[in-house]
């Protein structure tokens, strides 16, 4: 009997640190709450800081990336996805995947949107500035 009620404590403890987990961060970084805009497909917390990399990726992001992957990349219905999403994690989807796909375009395999254009007037310097900036919102959503 005290077998069972010592597995039930330790389940239970164990309940109660996975619930709690997603809302102890260990970077320390502060995010906003996550709020999903109309027609936006992910809810998107924000990090307080961004780097000065992100920063310039964000503009550029804004410039040529928000039109059809949203603001702060929460994808648009119908459009085209987000790209704070677990598909575009780091080991699934390599900063050189994010470049291929904007100097070369990509075939739709993910997501029903059809497939990604090349994009038009953008350096590989904008991309990797673009690619941090993702990368960051990405970190602040628990993508990483």
């Amino acid at each position: 009997m005290r077998g069972v009620i010592v597995i039930i404590v330790i389940a239970a403890a164990g309940v109660i640190a996975y619930a709690i987990l997603p809302l102890v961060r260990n970077d320390h970084t502060k995010v906003s709450a996550a709020i999903i805009p109309d027609g936006a497909l992910a809810a998107v917390s924000l990090p307080e800081n961004l780097s000065q990399n992100a920063q310039i990726g964000k503009l550029a992001f804004d410039v040529k990336c928000a039109s059809c992957h949203g603001t702060n990349a929460a994808g648009q219905d119908g459009v085209a996805p987000p790209l704070v999403h677990i598909i575009y994690e780091p080991s699934h989807h390599g900063d050189a995947a994010f470049q291929r796909a904007v100097e070369m375009g990509v075939r739709a395999h993910h997501w029903p949107f059809g497939n990604m254009p090349v994009v038009e007037g953008i350096t590989r310097g904008d991309i990797k500035m673009i690619t941090v900036y993702v990368r960051e919102l990405q970190r602040a959503n628990r993508i990483n």
